[in-house]
């Protein structure tokens, strides 16, 4: 295979980037492989280098805020393939990531081997997902199809929510107006068919599994 890649490694352990790092180029040679450590630091790279063929994207990251940082790549960059690499491989989680338009998941429990495989057949076009259908129910599929309907900025907003935050406190993070947030939450509220705050947060932790 050509090693004319450039790869971001997304992750805030430099031990795991630099497994990964190992892994990478095992899997496909010579690459051009650029690091960071915060979704910050992710965006400023891939502003910065345009050619960039994959990003391999941890959820906990200095900046992100459950799936936030996937929503706002997918988002900026609809065309850069973005593969999870998470030590949360809980269905629910896989599910969502899959939902928000990633190209794959890779665990981070995987081996060497599962690990360049994986690589491998992401670089060749072939989306890359554990098979998790015998352990998921349908019902935490249509949740997850529901929450990836959420713009960045009102899957933001619902994670504040989430985290206790006031119309008024969301606003103020945000830099906007409360008539701005109420009508997020409007648009929120009827995208996940619910009638209040409550209800959106605990459709929102339904599909969080946290460790």
């Amino acid at each position: 295979m050509e090693s004319s890649y450039t790869i971001v490694i997304a992750d805030d352990h430099p031990l795991f980037r630099n497994a990964l790092f190992q892994s990478v180029n095992m899997a496909i040679g010579d690459a051009n492989l650029l690091e960071a450590d915060s979704l910050d630091a992710l965006f400023s790279l891939v502003k910065a280098h345009e050619d960039t063929d994959l990003v391999l994207l941890d959820l906990k990251m200095p900046g992100a805020n459950g799936m936030s940082g996937l929503i706002q790549l997918r988002a900026d960059y609809p065309n850069l393939p973005v593969v999870v690499i998470s030590a949360n491989e809980e269905p629910s989680v896989v599910s969502q990531v899959k939902a928000h338009g990633a190209f794959g998941f890779i665990p981070k429990s995987s081996d060497i081997k599962s690990l360049i495989g994986a690589l491998n057949q992401v670089l060749e076009g072939e989306p890359y997902f554990p098979d998790i259908s015998s352990s998921y129910s349908q019902e935490h599929y249509e949740l997850s199809q529901k929450i990836a309907t959420l713009t960045p900025q009102q899957y933001k907003v619902l994670t504040m929510l989430s985290d206790g935050l006031l119309n008024k406190q969301i606003a103020y993070e945000l830099n906007v107006s409360e008539a701005t947030i109420k009508a997020h939450m409007t648009a929120i509220f009827r995208k996940l068919g619910v009638k209040n705050r409550t209800q959106a947060v605990i459709l929102l932790q339904q599909t969080e599994t946290e460790h």
